[in-house]
């Protein structure tokens, strides 16, 4: 399973609306309005990849309200990316004694702990996270469930939370491509093709998911895509142990 999936959504921004990176956000005379607008100038430089530049902006916006999740969050995120692990852990944390409730919030931190394999502690933020149901990115949550289940060895759990994840949202390309895994493992050929087939036109490929195509291509006798499949894999990722297996099929 691809780990990066997940980190990816650790990006979005935590507060809506047009992010700014104008050397100094306008004086405010109201200490909400100018804590909001060190946070979005803040997140502006996290877009960017300028984590030393955002730093000061957030810490700026703590200093006029201590409590505020959206700068301890942004936080979390600049010292995540900078492989700042307890400084990250600790923000989140601040974060979520502000808003235990906040399942953006919930789900981040489990996704975070998702990266350092504290699978279980994540289990349980990502399940807060999926009670909130009008959180518009639940089916993520779920996405994400179905992960920490997989990684915990739980079967069963991990493909009702990708089923889960598909009903809200018929679009998630994890839970597509983890059920078409789990189908295929199964030997249930037929729902891991449809699942791929779905997964495939609306998300990009990496060397795992070429040769599971390469593989229920095959099955099903379909040459055209399996050739296409098996040409990608060659090209973009040709040191991989994908590539290496699909070589070695290739020669049996």
């Amino acid at each position: 399973m691809s780990k990066h999936i997940v980190v990816i959504w650790l990006l979005s921004l935590v507060l809506s609306g047009c992010v700014t990176t104008s050397d100094q956000p306008t004086r405010k005379t109201d200490p909400d309005e100018a804590r909001d607008a060190y946070v979005q100038l803040g997140l502006g430089y996290l877009q960017k990849g300028e984590t030393e530049r955002a730093k000061a902006p957030l810490s700026e916006a703590l200093k006029i309200d201590p409590r505020s999740e959206s700068a301890h969050v942004a936080l979390a995120l600049v010292f995540q990316q900078e492989g700042e692990v307890s400084l990250a852990d600790k923000h989140f944390r601040a974060a979520l004694a502000s808003a235990p409730g906040n399942p953006r919030i919930l789900n981040n931190y489990g996704a975070f702990l998702m990266e350092q394999e504290r699978y279980s502690e994540a289990l349980g933020y990502f399940q807060k996270a999926s009670e909130d149901t009008l959180y518009r990115e639940r089916s993520r949550v779920f996405e994400n469930l179905g992960l920490a289940y997989s990684r915990l060895g739980e079967a069963e759990e991990a493909k009702a939370s990708f089923e889960r994840a598909l009903r809200l949202n018929s679009r998630q390309p994890l839970a597509l491509l983890e059920l078409a895994r789990m189908e295929f493992a199964e030997q249930n050929y037929v729902p891991a093709w449809n699942h791929y087939l779905n997964f495939s036109q609306i998300s990009a490929q990496n060397a795992s998911s070429l040769w599971l195509g390469v593989q229920l291509a095959r099955r099903f006798n379909d040459h055209n895509r399996a050739a296409s499949y098996a040409l990608q894999l060659r090209r973009l990722y040709p040191a991989t142990p994908e590539a290496r297996a699909l070589h070695e099929s290739e020669q049996s």
